[in-house]
């Protein structure tokens, strides 16, 4: 699994060797400023929420090395989440202290322990982010699929919906419309991100297209291989629906961009046109995604900053 950001690629160091190594190297401090599609925690960030945004990210980058990154059995990767989990449990509890001097990740889970204890985080979305964390090594393991979209959308409830409320929650925002906003946009990003990198997943074992919609184009999943000469038509029309149906759920979403303040709202329409501009390349490509990764370049920021410019509030 990719590390995302409520969809977004992040940034990594080289791969560590193992998870226990992983584990190390993810206790230094995160370079949070820079991601490779969107920019989070940049300069258009409230500078006040600076801090909390990157303790968060931070957190979840964590998280997803242990999860994903060098050549550990999947066993040991599973069994770092789940003491992640144990120490992530004693934040805000008497066994805080106790637990910061011996965790293998100080420096994750102290800046972020400060940032619960001083803006009230909701701990159940960052055990989210875990449990999703979880998930995905098992059904690597297995070599699982998802078998429709329900189970793909409730895949992304935990781990990409999670960092938009958390995102909220900062901004004082917490109604059930803005919620339901923030999430349908986190989805959309969370399911760009599984179609920018087929090609890089697929090989990997790691299967996000669902099997109801492999069967809804007549086709298999072994017809679903990472090179050129398996782009057949059904397969193409199968990648088609999926970029469409991630934009559907961006542009249900995308009014939120309207209701946050200032700074955030205008980070917001970037991160909304950041996914946009994905799909906006997927389109073109018309399948290609399937053995070439999509990324956006410092090319594409002209014209997202002038469509985040151009986004008005609907009549």
């Amino acid at each position: 699994m990719t590390a995302t950001i409520a969809g977004v690629n992040v940034q990594r160091d080289p791969p560590a060797p193992s998870a226990t190594s992983s584990a190390a190297a993810s206790a230094r401090p995160a370079a949070v400023t820079h991601y490779e599609n969107f920019p989070v925690a940049s300069w258009l960030c409230p500078p006040a929420l600076r801090p909390p945004i990157a303790a968060i990210y931070h957190f979840a980058r964590t998280a997803d090395d242990l999860a994903d990154e060098g050549d550990a059995p999947h066993a040991e990767r599973l069994a770092a989440l789940q003491r992640l989990r144990a120490d992530l449990r004693q934040l805000g509890t008497p066994r805080q202290d106790e637990m910061l001097t011996r965790t293998a990740w100080p420096q994750v889970l102290a800046p972020l322990a400060a940032q619960v204890r001083a803006h009230a985080l909701p701990m159940d979305l960052l055990d989210d982010l875990l449990d999703a964390f979880e998930q995905d090594v098992r059904m690597t393991a297995s070599q699982a699929a998802y078998a429709d979209t329900e189970q793909l959308l409730d895949y992304c409830r935990r781990s990409a919906n999670p960092i938009g409320r958390l995102l909220l929650h900062l901004y004082g925002v917490h109604d059930a419309q803005a919620l339901a906003q923030s999430d349908v946009i986190c989805t959309a990003l969370q399911l760009i991100n599984f179609w920018q990198d087929l090609s890089e997943d697929l090989p990997r074992g790691r299967h996000y297209v669902t099997d109801a919609d492999l069967h809804a184009h007549g086709l298999a999943r072994a017809d679903l291989r990472p090179e050129r000469a398996a782009l057949t038509a059904p397969v193409r029309a199968l990648l088609a629906a999926l970029a469409a149906r991630a934009r559907a759920l961006m542009r249900q979403g995308a009014p939120l961009v309207h209701r946050l303040p200032g700074r955030a709202g205008w980070e917001l329409r970037l991160v909304v046109q950041g996914g946009l501009a994905i799909l906006d390349k997927l389109d073109r490509l018309q399948g290609a995604n399937l053995y070439r990764r999509v990324q956006l370049r410092k090319g594409d920021l002209p014209r997202m900053l002038w469509r985040a410019w151009r986004m008005k509030p609907r009549n």
